[in-house]
């Protein structure tokens, strides 16, 4: 009975062994076919042992202007996602988010924290230097980061292979910038940037871009990380000492909030300046209602917002994102970051998917690398490889689809195609759109999803911008140059003339001209493309004409700038002045007074003359005649004969 009781037990035990070597050989040929990528058939579909969960990870700043709207909307594409039957099959995404603080340090702990996680994709982080230092990590770890706010246009993937950018990168951002700038005229530019690698490379894009319109950065304002109000003061009143008008304004929404504030109490946004903003601004405008005060300061400022083409995806998706925020769901106003943010989570889902679909196996292994030389384990040694990761990598780059943003494709640099940015000007209690600038296209007031073949026909297709209301409610172009607050007028010297005075005139009890002459200066000074301040200074006892190679002498003397007046060019003057193109020409001229006579009458022939002229004439004739006479009636039988007949003669 033992025995049997025995015999049974090794029975079961090797029908155990037996079926956990079938299970394993099944295992392991399921295996195979899943991760088989060499075409060669398989004896079990590759879908069928898809994972029922795949861990995605995203990167925030919580408590910032981006942050906040990204996280909402990163939560809700992950939902729209898995609710979605036609994606993923029964694979649901898993997030795991990790607040940044807006620190280098901390973010950088929360990234390895997230890859700890076995996460194949992250979405983030929204900020340039701390896409730097965790695209290092990554690309090591082969886990594709999807970054919907790093601008950097440093941020390649021939540096960074596995960092891709869901935004315009700033390269294309600060081409439109040097676009507007080449579209007034102007020549001369300041740039105020965070130094950071977000700023300093951002200005270094827009210093390249400057000179294809023929401009230059003419000073570059470097302010600190969490640079204070009095910082900001320090360096704007420096600004306001030099000679260039125009600003571009390139920082994070909370430092350029403040900058204007600042910029309208030293008073910087009067009529003159010029200032302009990237898509900072308008993240702050879309996700905040700023107070009067914060808007007053903002009055004429032009900025670039990223244009997101009018859709049904993007109509829908924005009322739904406005019936959760009345409803307090949503905290955060939605703003173009958050279009952005969706999209990313959409991008990944459909790599995935197609990553799935041709065999993907999602799979982690040991990065040996990280082991101390002893051998010994650190904390490091729990952050794995991704093992799909290049392949994953390579569905990414070839992503087509549409989303709210329009086609999500990716170029070489691995940066989003189609850049577009709207030209906004801030009015008012809010702000009007003044233009487009696509790349392929540039500057127009039409849509560029609108524009094609046949759209010459579009009202207005030609012309570039709309017409923007200034700093200090002008309606004029700034020139973009002035002297600066400190500098010298220029002294022009005018002659004060006693007589004719139509060319130069002193207005009594004032010390300004009017005349041909300074109707010339004043005309040519306008036609500059920057503001030249100037004081008219008279010369003379204002009691007789001055003695002009004197007023001359003047500006050798440098008591003068220049000198504008009636002044003849001659040869001695020239010796020690230069004188501008003539623009008035005497040549040779009579110059009698008008009077009024009555003109009519027999006797009109008269007035030419006075009487005494006319006896003077009379005189004249009868001395010539007595001449004439007295030589021809000795020898010319014409005046000899009758008395009365010689004195015809003599007179005819």
């Amino acid at each position: 009975m033992n025995e049997m009781l025995h015999m049974e037990n090794n029975f079961n035990l090797v029908a155990v062994l037996l079926f956990g070597a079938w299970i394993l050989i099944i295992s392991n040929s399921s295996i195979c076919g899943y991760e088989d990528e060499s075409g060669l058939s398989s004896s079990i579909p590759k879908r069928l042992l898809t994972p029922v969960t795949v861990n995605v990870g995203a990167l925030l700043a919580y408590n910032t202007t981006m942050g906040r709207v990204a996280k909402e909307a990163i939560e809700m594409a992950v939902e729209d996602v898995n609710n979605n039957p036609s994606l993923l099959n029964e694979t649901q995404l898993m997030l795991t988010m990790m607040d940044s603080s807006c620190s280098a340090f901390i973010g950088t702990a929360a990234a390895l924290e997230l890859m700890k996680k076995n996460n194949v994709a992250i979405v983030g982080p929204q900020f340039s230097v701390l896409a730097h230092v965790v695209s290092h990590v990554a690309s090591e770890l082969h886990i594709p980061i999807l970054s919907f706010g790093a601008t950097d246009p440093t941020l390649t993937t021939f540096q960074y292979p596995y960092f891709l950018r869901m935004i315009q990168s700033d390269f294309y951002e600060m081409t439109a910038v040097a676009a507007v700038i080449g579209e007034y005229g102007w020549r001369s530019v300041v740039a105020v940037y965070i130094d950071d690698d977000y700023g300093r490379n951002g200005i270094s894009a827009l210093n390249d871009a400057l000179g294809n319109v023929r401009a230059k950065l003419f000073y570059k304002a470097a302010l600190p990380p969490g640079a204070s109000k009095s910082d900001i003061g320090s360096v704007l009143m420096q600004l306001a000492m030099m000679e260039s008008r125009i600003f571009v304004v390139h920082m994070n929404p909370d430092a350029g909030l403040n900058l204007f504030s600042e910029a309208l109490h030293i008073g910087m946004l009067s009529s003159g300046y010029a200032w302009l903003a990237t898509s900072w601004l308008s993240s702050a405008l879309d996700s905040t209602i700023l107070d009067y005060d914060t808007m007053n300061s903002l009055q004429g400022v032009i900025g670039l917002r990223g244009h997101i083409p009018v859709s049904n995806q993007e109509h829908d998706f924005t009322v739904r994102w406005n019936n959760l925020h009345k409803a307090g769901s949503v905290d955060a106003r939605l703003n173009a970051f958050g279009f952005y943010a969706y999209d990313a989570v959409w991008t990944i889902a459909h790599s995935i998917d197609t990553f799935l679909s041709q065999g993907g196996n999602i799979s982690f292994t040991d990065y040996p690398q990280l082991s101390n030389a002893n051998g010994s384990k650190t904390e490091l040694t729990k952050l794995k490889a991704f093992g799909g990761g290049p392949k994953l990598r390579k569905i990414l780059l070839q992503t087509n689809f549409t989303g709210l943003t329009g086609p999500v494709k990716f170029d070489k640099n691995g940066d989003l195609l189609g850049s577009t940015f709207e030209i906004i000007n801030i009015v008012g209690t809010g702000y009007r759109k003044v233009g487009y600038w696509a790349n392929e296209s540039g500057l127009s007031v039409v849509p560029p999803e609108i524009r094609g073949p046949n759209s010459h026909t579009i009202r207005g297709v030609g012309q570039k911008l709309y017409d923007v209301i200034w700093p200090g409610e002008n309606k004029l172009v700034p020139h973009g140059w002035a002297l600066p607050n400190n500098g010298k007028h220029l002294v022009i010297g005018v002659p004060r003339k006693v007589g004719f005075q139509e060319f130069v005139k002193i207005i009594e009890g004032t010390n300004m001209m009017k005349g041909f002459c300074i109707d010339v200066f004043v005309a040519a000074v306008n036609l500059l493309p920057y503001a030249v301040p100037y004081t008219f200074v008279p010369f003379g006892n204002g009691r007789s004409n001055p003695d002009y190679d004197e007023l001359v002498q003047q500006v050798a003397l440098k008591k003068f700038d220049a000198v504008v007046g009636d002044i003849t060019i001659v040869t001695r003057r020239s010796k020690f002045v230069d004188f501008t193109q003539p623009y008035i020409e005497a040549g040779l001229a009579v110059v009698a007074p008008l009077r009024e006579r009555n003109s009519s009458g027999t006797s009109a022939f008269l007035q030419p003359f006075t009487i005494e002229m006319w006896c003077m004439i009379g005189a004249s004739i009868l001395v010539i005649a007595a001449v004439v006479w007295s030589w021809e009636h000795k020898t010319n039988r014409d005046f000899q004969g009758q008395t009365k007949k010689q004195v015809l003669t003599v007179l005819w």
